[in-house]
């Protein structure tokens, strides 16, 4: 599928689609199973063109099987509650204390599903019958000023994007997902997940973020480009900075 937005920005990486579906798709690399790990780097494969197909089985880590509708209960996890608590506040000190971590836990969207597999995908390899929920763009800090601005641009408030607390996979999963059944949609920045950042990196620019919307302000965001900034003077200018270097 062709996008308007991905040209004018100028993406170093392909914008990512993420669909839940039955079956597996053709062309597509289904990751062996994994201990331990890290769901981002799933998505920078697909930014770089491949088409990842995920299920209970291989994504590496219980958050992730959260963030991506496979479960709703964090007492799935090894340890449960408890032991998530006390990894988020005093092994990695991300929260002040363990209570602190069951408050964000408890205000974490959640997404139960009957999907059998999360598939990213390409958006250039998306068919143009196919509606996935949401589109995350791998952005460096000019894309990612120009795509805030595009969110604002056509609508009667200024608070369209936000950067909730939360793992890298909850920024482009749930997050995104609670998002996608609101009345104004609002667009996610993600990837601040430090953990996250040291998995992804070691694929793609550690200049970038993720920019994720609910399909449906995909399309309104594509249909705003024409007649917009990045057809102007400044856009440009910042485009010709970017190439010089």
């Amino acid at each position: 599928m062709d996008s308007v937005l991905a040209r004018a920005l100028r993406l170093d990486y392909q914008p990512v689609a993420l669909s839940f579906v039955a079956e597996e798709p053709p062309n597509s690399t289904r990751p062996p199973s994994a201990t331990r790990g890290c769901v981002m780097p799933l998505l920078a494969r697909a930014a770089l063109g491949e088409t990842i197909v995920l299920d209970r089985e291989n994504i590496p880590c219980h958050s992730g099987l959260i963030a991506l509708g496979f479960t709703e209960n964090f007492d799935d996890g090894p340890g449960g509650v408890e032991r998530l608590c006390n990894f988020l506040s005093r092994d990695e000190s991300y929260l002040k204390t363990p209570e602190l971590a069951r408050l964000f836990l408890e205000d974490l969207p959640t997404l139960k599903s009957d999907h059998r597999y999360a598939v990213f995908k390409p958006l250039a390899a998306l068919g143009n019958d196919e509606e996935p929920l949401s589109i995350t763009f791998l952005a460096d800090p000019d894309q990612l000023s120009a795509l805030v601005v595009l969110a604002n641009y056509a609508r009667e408030t200024v608070d369209n994007v936000i950067i909730p607390m939360g793992a890298g996979c909850h920024q482009i999963g749930i997050y995104v997902f609670r998002q996608a059944v609101n009345e104004r949609p609002r667009a996610v920045v993600g990837l601040t997940d430090i953990s996250a950042r040291l998995f992804v990196n070691r694929a793609i620019s550690d200049r970038c973020l993720t920019f994720s919307v609910p399909w449906r302000m995909y399309l309104e965001l594509e249909g705003d480009v024409p007649g917009s900034f990045l057809e102007r003077p400044t856009w440009s200018k910042l485009l010709k900075r970017r190439q010089k270097r």
